[in-house]
């Protein structure tokens, strides 16, 4: 439907798992351990694996043959911010990736798409990857806006944003009908929603960058229909939750795409 301009090489895929409010630090730091262990059998030539446990739950995980990531980040480095965390301090533990803008935050914690692009520029400041989230309600997706919607979430994230590196910062699409429904985006969908994005970035960026940003699809992603959305051009990789705490769901996803041809 948005086509892109020019060809597209698909980039290595991302696979990356939000935890939410689940797994402590016995029990992230156990299922990490196993992660890393089943991930020395699989080729991650072509895969970044990320996993975001919870802030308490960071520290005490030793990240191999995978990167972590902060659920949320507070955009300033210091001060009287009870209860914030800063991107500072998610550095100093070894943070590479950090969510920002998911649905849930925006709709149980009142996230503005200011003060999601606040917490983009505090991470690129600090070499940590944003993975921005974008998505629309069901209720706009009937009305037949949700390309309205997913524009200015995006540009008002990106609003005086510039990157040198396609690599610094990472798109997830999680229609928010999809998270933790059950319901998924037919392949389709997701395509079309990805191709208008990817459109948005060249856009923003220029074709050299903004076409080769990684765009992540969120929604009931599963080992059963992981095959169906990575075929398409557009989708570089799955932001996954609740299969993501299920460590043998979680490998099923990633060694399907560890199999795949670049």
């Amino acid at each position: 439907m948005f086509k892109s301009k020019r060809i597209m090489l698909k980039p290595k895929y991302i696979i990356a798992g939000n935890w939410k409010l689940n797994k402590g630090p016995a029990e992230a730091k156990a299922f990490c351990e196993a992660l890393s262990k089943h991930l020395t059998s699989v080729s991650l030539q072509n895969i970044d694996v990320v996993v975001a446990p919870p802030f308490i739950s960071i520290p005490g995980i030793e990240a191999k043959n995978f990167f972590l990531s902060a659920q949320d980040v507070y955009w300033e480095e210091n001060g009287a911010f009870t209860g914030e965390v800063s991107a500072s301090m998610l550095k100093e533990i070894g943070v590479k990736y950090c969510i920002v803008g998911h649905s849930e935050r925006r709709q149980l914690f009142h996230e503005t798409d200011r003060t999601v692009n606040l917490k983009v520029a505090a991470l690129l400041k600090n070499n940590i990857k944003p993975i921005i989230c974008v998505g629309e309600r069901i209720e706009e997706r009937k009305a037949g806006i949700m390309y309205n919607v997913v524009k200015f979430q995006l540009s008002a994230a990106l609003f005086d944003i510039q990157i040198k590196n396609p690599d610094e910062l990472v798109i997830a699409y999680e229609p928010v009908w999809a998270i933790g429904t059950g319901n998924v985006a037919t392949p389709q969908q997701a395509e079309d929603m990805h191709e208008f994005i990817r459109r948005l970035l060249e856009n923003h960026f220029g074709a050299g960058i903004g076409g080769k940003i990684k765009i992540l699809y969120g929604g009931s992603v599963t080992p059963e229909n992981i095959a169906g959305l990575i075929e398409k051009e557009q989708i570089n990789g799955a932001l996954i939750g609740g299969a993501s705490l299920d460590l043998d769901k979680f490998i099923s996803i990633i060694k399907y795409i560890s199999e795949k041809e670049i």
